[in-house]
């Protein structure tokens, strides 16, 4: 497999606050890559300078996608999404609550189907079409359909999680960003979630790149493992390797010896 995503020596600060020091790493193609550390070590402001929502101070992201190279730091979160095919969902869940779930999961095509001249009805038809049907395959995937006309604040929370995931699978990523899915979610829950993460990957051959503090759903699904502190990359590798590191011991602990 090659390498999907490289991240160069990024580097981004908020005044006097570092938050991410000089971190590279690489994430490849067809594999779960998980991104973890303490509260604070700069993991959520590393995804948003991936997906646009922060423009870093230094360093470059690349991403190879539909056959080309694309600089995610010279775009948009748009282009990110829609033309590089990197998508992602939040810590806190930001579904359309009013709405159902299949209304849900059309609202991540509607940016694309928008731009498009309504006066070429048939290609508007077409695309429309299109984005239904995608949609309504993601809510089988995903074991959706029994709450497709439900509306979203209705759902129980676990559920919540899932449609939040097949919406962004819905703009047909080749990399899905999840930032903490884990949240909130009881044992069992997290158990499917785990399962349902490796299979979007084995399955449906898209790639993951995935912040989690549940320890048992990272050390199960990765496939590599990148370890942040303060901003700053102490380690890499396997679970096996990441978990024996005496510097992630000590960045979760506080203290080697003691661990």
């Amino acid at each position: 497999m090659s390498d999907l995503l490289t991240v160069q020596n990024l580097g981004m600060r908020f005044g006097g606050l570092v938050a991410v020091d000089d971190v590279s790493f690489t994430a490849r193609a067809g594999k779960i890559t998980s991104i973890i550390g303490p509260n604070g070590a700069g993991k959520t402001t590393l995804f948003n300078c991936l997906t646009g929502f922060y423009r870093p101070g230094s360093g470059k992201i690349k991403l190879q996608s539909h056959g080309r190279e694309y600089e995610l730091t010279e775009m948009s979160g748009y282009q990110i999404v829609r033309t590089a095919g990197v998508a992602r969902t939040f810590q806190n869940i930001r579904l359309f609550p009013a709405m159902t779930v299949y209304e849900n999961m059309l609202v991540a095509e509607h940016g694309r189907i928008s731009t498009i001249n309504t006066l070429n009805l048939r290609r508007y038809r077409h695309e429309v079409a299109k984005s239904r049907q995608l949609a309504r395959s993601w809510l089988e995937r995903m074991d959706l359909i029994p709450f497709a006309n439900v509306r979203a604040d209705m759902l129980p929370y676990g559920v919540q999680r899932r449609v939040e995931i097949a919406r962004a699978l819905c703009t047909s990523p080749v990399l899905l960003c999840l930032d903490e899915p884990a949240a909130g979610l009881n044992p069992t829950e997290s158990e499917k979630l785990a399962h349902l993460l490796r299979r979007i990957c084995d399955e449906f051959h898209i790639s993951i790149l995935l912040i989690e503090h549940d320890m048992a759903v990272v050390m199960k699904i990765s496939d590599h493992i990148i370890v942040l502190d303060y901003g700053r990359k102490i380690a890499e590798g396997t679970s096996d390797e990441v978990r024996r590191n005496p510097d992630v011991i000590k960045a979760y602990l506080g203290d080697a010896d003691a661990a």
